[in-house]
């Protein structure tokens, strides 16, 4: 029986071979773009699962409360109350106690990220000649305790206990000594100013972690003899198998906020949040960890469904269309005998072995579009060919994607009444037809939605590369001050020599990078007028005298820092307009303000400028001048068109006066794209599956123009003969196709503008939504529809009609 059921599959497909070749390929792409998406999220949603004690881990956070605003973040409250150093290691060493009162934490290690602080950098060691910058973090002694990082050589226990030990990872170890074993106890130069002994070397880390790191300093060390360039610092504890997360929360706030230091105007409060939920919940809503990437994880999870969703509506309104063509195969095996399940098994069975076969289709593309869409989602997603878990799954797919497509059409056919098939009177029943509309307006629906999605994002991206930024980005480098060029004479060098170079414009320092000024302090800035209770967040820098021209900022009212002027080092800040707005001064020009422990006068407001991502609005920002600083970042701008020759300059002065310290540079405007990373990411994802829903809509559209055209062969005949034009037999064909895409549209564009303008919100720079995008979407769906709909109607109309006629 399945036997003849298979032979008889087979010769249907061949019969129609352009219906089986579309729904093949409509339901492949379909399964497809679900696998895509899926190992998308599956990688988003393993991050930090794979650690032994991932559900006994938190991260400690804190909710400040201030002006009447409540904001959370990682790194607890001191950068409201006190913005100092001192404070940071004030509430280090707060928290260790808190072992000791509350039982249930059984574990807690620091962890600070060195390469990201506001004035984080990959760091430089050395063996021998061998000089080479990496990205590391410092961690207190339990980290190997609380997270699962395989280590090659040491042990967890004493990895990170020693002052002068170090933990590096594979990587590290063959970079400098060939192999993992062979590193164990041998010595590193440290930025050119310590040595540390390798107490342990651990497995690379992977991309399933959050936390990436070539190396881990000791946290002791850290709080005691390493540089302090900022009070970030993030917590993580580990709790007791069965203790109640909401009684240590409270343990945890009694705890702190009894012993740090009060503030007029600002409270705060500590949460806890899981360690595996910390990568997709990462803003802050209310002061608690609320949105972030599942935002996107939700999205595509819907998207894949719904793509899936449309092609299996493809392969359900086609089947049923071509019902017509098998009803007289229905109606003989009815009268010699064939039971109704009989048959809906047989149609059902059609349908599940096509969807398999599509399946292994979706696999076969797979295979081929992965690398590609590795580099459109910027990951390294494995092929999952060798887990026997995803084949159970694509077979799963297959079976319940057929038994959803194919169940409508089986029943269908399977009620089908023989007399009138014998007969001849096969008409197409009501619900059949609306079946189909629904069909064409649902996907019609979500291609349009994606479109419109498509233009929305790429414009907010174009907005985020073309806006004013209230500073020129273009040519603009920037090189760290670190070793001899920390020494103010061998500073100077460098600037004059570069100076001199025709291939360079300007050349200045900054404690921070132009387009990143991370670091906000509060308590440390006071002015005149302030009131007792305001709390403004300042972003300060210390800059040289030609900042505001490299930059080139605009002055607004005052002057701009001059050598010439012998009291600007000691006296003058310079504040732009939001700064002054926050202040609440009418006339700032001349009143004093106090910062980095410095009294002085403003003489100058700057225009606004963005310091950061445009998802947040401007800070106020506060500049001291200072001809030189220990630290920051030398900033240069090239002359257009000379930037190799420029760096190849630039690196050889380098080296010659920072020997000890390789020649690493970032472009500004290279680094400002790396902000929107994620944005990017999705625009380009959304132009892909949004060019992939139209292709399988198409499909659809053009197998059921296929069916519509089929039968009306005698009509187009006979109105030709009767004198239609092709033009008249197309427009007869379209028109209803074309009123449920415009029923689809007027879906579409309300749902589109509720959820790209509830996108947008997430930039406090954005565009606004012009008509013209949904006129736009309207015009691209109809013509892709018409396209696709000409394509055929053409086609038939322009056939001889006496030979249609003749057929019929």
């Amino acid at each position: 029986m399945f036997r003849s059921y298979f032979k008889i599959a087979w010769r249907n497909a061949l019969a129609y071979r352009t219906i089986s070749l579309i729904n093949l390929v409509g339901l492949a792409l379909g399964i497809t773009c679900y696998l895509l998406i899926n190992l998308w999220i599956e990688d988003e949603r393993e991050k930090d699962h794979f650690h032994q004690n991932v559900d006994q881990l938190y991260t400690v956070y804190s909710a400040v409360t201030a002006d009447g605003k409540t904001e959370g973040t990682y790194t607890g409250p001191i950068t409201v109350y006190r913005d100092s150093i001192a404070a940071t290691r004030q509430l280090s060493f707060l928290i260790e106690d808190i072992q000791e009162s509350i039982p249930e934490i059984t574990g807690l290690s620091f962890y600070a990220t060195g390469y990201e602080l506001p004035w984080g950098h990959p760091e430089t060691f050395q063996v021998g000649e061998k000089k080479v910058k990496l990205e590391g973090s410092r961690a207190s002694a339990d980290f190997f305790k609380l997270f699962s990082y395989p280590l090659l050589a040491g042990s967890a226990k004493t990895a990170l206990t020693d002052n002068n030990g170090i933990a590096i990872s594979r990587k590290m170890a063959e970079i400098f000594f060939g192999s993992p074993q062979q590193a164990m106890g041998k010595t590193l130069r440290y930025e050119n100013k310590m040595d540390f002994i390798i107490t342990a070397v651990f497995e690379n880390v992977d991309q399933r972690s959050s936390l990436q790191f070539d190396f881990l300093l000791n946290w002791e060390r850290q709080k005691n003899d390493l540089e302090w360039a900022s009070n970030d610092f993030f917590t993580y504890i580990q709790l007791a198998e069965g203790a109640d997360v909401h009684q240590v929360q409270d343990q945890l706030n009694t705890f702190l906020t009894k012993r740090l230091e009060k503030q007029i105007g600002v409270t705060y409060q500590f949460g806890l949040q899981r360690f595996s939920d910390q990568y997709l919940y990462n803003h802050f809503l209310n002061g608690h960890p609320k949105n972030g990437r599942i935002e996107y994880v939700r999205i595509f999870s819907g998207v894949s469904i719904f793509i899936l969703l449309m092609a299996c509506l493809n392969f359900m309104s086609l089947a049923t269309a071509k019902s017509v063509k098998r009803a007289k195969e229905v109606g003989l095996r009815k009268v010699v005998g064939s039971k109704r399940i009989s048959l809906i098994i047989q149609f059902l069975g059609e349908s599940i072995l096509f969807a398999l076969l599509a399946s292994c289709l979706a696999a076969l593309l797979l295979l081929i579009l992965l690398p590609a869409f590795n580099v459109l989602v910027q990951k390294v997603l494995n092929y999952p060919f060798s887990r026997l878990s995803f084949w159970f799954h694509l077979m799963e797919i297959g079976v319940i994607t057929g038994t959803l497509a194919g169940l409508y059409p089986a029943l269908y056919l399977a009620n089908l009444k023989p007399v009138q098939i014998l007969k001849g009177i096969i008409r197409s029943k009501q619900s059949a037809i609306r079946f189909k509309q629904f069909s064409t307006v649902f996907q019609f629906t979500l291609s349009s939605l994606l479109i419109m999605a498509t233009i929305v994002i790429s414009r907010q991206m174009n907005h985020i590369q073309q806006t004013d930024l209230g500073y020129n980005r273009e040519n603009l480098l920037y090189i760290r001050i670190e070793g001899e060029l920390a020494n103010y004479n061998t500073y100077r060098l460098f600037k004059e020599r570069a100076e001199r170079m025709p291939e360079i414009e300007r050349i200045d320092r900054s404690t921070e990078a132009p387009h990143e000024m991370g670091f906000e302090v509060t308590d440390p800035v006071k002015w005149q007028g302030k009131p007792a209770q305001a709390v403004v967040p300042f972003k300060p820098a210390s800059v040289g005298f030609d900042f505001i021209k490299l930059m080139k900022l605009t002055v607004v009212e005052g002057r701009d820092f001059s050598k010439e002027v012998t009291t600007d080092s000691a006296d003058a800040f310079l504040v732009n307009q939001e700064a002054v707005k926050q202040m609440g001064m009418k006339d700032p020009i001349g009143k004093w303000i106090s910062a980095w422990n410095k009294k002085g006068h403003i003489i100058g407001v700057l225009k606004d400028f963005h310091t950061q991502s445009l998802r947040d609005p401007i800070k106020p920002i506060v500049l001291d001048v200072k001809e030189y600083e220990y630290f920051g970042f030398v900033i240069i701008r090239i002359k257009a068109g000379q930037t190799k020759q420029a760096i190849r300059k630039l690196e050889k002065l380098y080296t010659e006066i920072n020997p000890n310290y390789p020649f690493t540079y970032q472009f500004v405007d290279q680094e400002y794209d790396q902000l929107y990373r994620s944005e990017l990411t999705i625009a380009n994802v959304s132009i892909a599956f949004s060019l992939l829903s139209i292709i399988i809509s198409c499909l659809g559209l053009l197998g059921l123009v296929i069916f519509a055209v089929e039968q009306r062969v005698k009509e187009i005949g006979v109105r030709k003969v009767l004198g239609a034009s092709v033009r008249e037999i197309v427009q007869l064909l379209s028109f209803d196709f074309i009123k449920l895409i415009i029923i689809a549209l007027s879906i579409a564009i309300p749902v589109g503008y509720l959820v790209m303008s509830d996108w947008l919100h997430h930039f406090a720079y954005r565009i606004t939504l012009p008509w013209w995008v949904f006129v736009l979407t309207a015009f691209a769906t109809i013509l892709i529809a018409q396209v696709t709909i000409s394509f055929q109607a053409i086609r038939v109309a322009m056939n001889n009609p006496i030979a249609a006629i003749r057929e019929e």
